[in-house]
């Protein structure tokens, strides 16, 4: 099998399923519990939590673990509503975000909150003068993703940030890095946003975990979950420690040969656009900017006909985003490309262990097996 669709999700690294089947045959005490046992398991949280923080670049007390990416978004936007929102009403965000931000933004529109969804060009990309221009003084959050999961757009958080203070400071920045964390370089402590959500199933950990960081600006801050006060109090719940051990690995693995890892993914993208741009019919959809991400299109050959030939041939790609099923993307139609450009995409998403021979044979299926369809 060729597997070309790791936006969607990764293998676990060999050093996360080890973490996890330690933590479930070894390790699995409840780590609140005031025995050895348990104090142990806390121990062992404490280490996860220093590894994720490594990997981020933060604090390791501002990091807090999640069930994944969703929640850690979902917690950042209503937890900052919950705080900012009983003056201020305002909200900005794009129109090409993940579902997880932008069906959290339609629920607070119907509790009486206003939201700016910020267009992209026909590239994916969302400019600072766009952003500039939407701020106001009753802006009390802006969510902006790091990079676009569909078309690797990747947007400039660090000004995006900067500005958001400058003209709004109690407004308050949140980041979607699920697609940004260890595939482009950014540091938590000076990228300046006050929220970045990541997950570690795109990161070769398990499913299951996440974070939340936090800025230290707020030493408190609404909570999602209300119960037993893990987390600092910040998301109560006994912590899922084989998913959270299992994602501090994989993120300490990930960390040592990160910078390689995303040049050799550049290099591979950027063949691979070179040998697809020679193909008549083949149309590069967006920026494409981050290493690993490329969306495609063959205008006359629907999507799921691709994705079906491809896998005939043993190779795995995806439509677009995995959490947005049976529908026209909502990204490529934000950036207001032809219809049948949109009913042709397909994304391929790259990692570490992709190679040259593996995109290769993909260059071969499409101008073998699929090309000759849309004619």
């Amino acid at each position: 099998m060729i597997y070309l669709d790791n936006s969607a999700t990764t293998k676990p690294c060999p050093a996360a399923v080890s973490a996890v089947t330690a933590a479930l045959t070894e390790g699995w005490a409840n780590p609140s519990a005031l025995y050895e046992f348990g104090i142990h398991a806390a121990r062992q949280l404490r280490d996860a939590r220093h590894k994720v923080a490594s990997a981020l670049g933060s604090e390791p007390d501002r990091v807090f673990f999640t069930s994944g990416g969703t929640e850690a978004d979902n917690w950042a936007i209503i937890g900052s509503a919950k705080r900012f929102g009983k003056k201020n009403k305002h909200i900005i965000t794009t129109a090409i975000e993940h579902h997880a931000v932008l069906n959290t933004m339609k629920e607070l529109e119907s509790q009486g909150y206003q939201v700016t969804y910020l267009q992209p060009d026909n590239l994916g990309n969302i400019s600072l003068s766009a952003l500039k221009e939407a701020l106001r003084p009753d802006t009390f959050l802006v969510s902006i993703m790091m990079v676009n999961n569909e078309v690797g757009s990747v947007m400039p958080i660090a000004q995006m940030a900067k500005l958001t203070h400058k003209l709004c400071p109690d407004a308050v920045f949140h980041t979607d890095a699920v697609q940004g964390f260890l595939k482009i370089p950014f540091n938590a402590k000076t990228l300046g946003a006050d929220f970045i959500s990541i997950s570690s199933h795109k990161i070769h950990g398990p499913k299951g975990a996440g974070a939340l960081y936090i800025s230290p600006r707020f030493k408190s801050f609404p909570a999602l979950l209300l119960g037993g006060g893990q987390e600092g109090g910040f998301r109560s719940g006994t912590e899922a420690t084989p998913a959270i051990f299992g994602f501090a690995a994989a993120a300490a693995d990930c960390a040592v040969s990160f910078r390689a890892d995303i040049e050799k993914e550049r290099l591979l993208i950027h063949g691979l656009v070179k040998k697809l741009s020679d193909l008549d019919g083949v149309v590069i959809n967006g920026a494409h900017d981050a290493p690993h991400i490329l969306s495609l299109s063959i205008p006359g050959v629907p999507t799921q006909n691709t994705i079906n030939i491809l896998q005939d041939h043993g190779i795995c790609v995806s439509a677009g985003s995995a959490c947005a099923k049976g529908h026209r993307s909502h990204t490529l139609t934000a950036m207001g490309l032809a219809p049948e450009i949109m009913d042709s995409s397909f994304r391929i998403s790259l990692c570490r262990d992709n190679t040259k021979e593996e995109l290769d044979e993909l260059v071969h299926v499409i101008q073998s097996d699929i090309l000759p369809r849309a004619r």
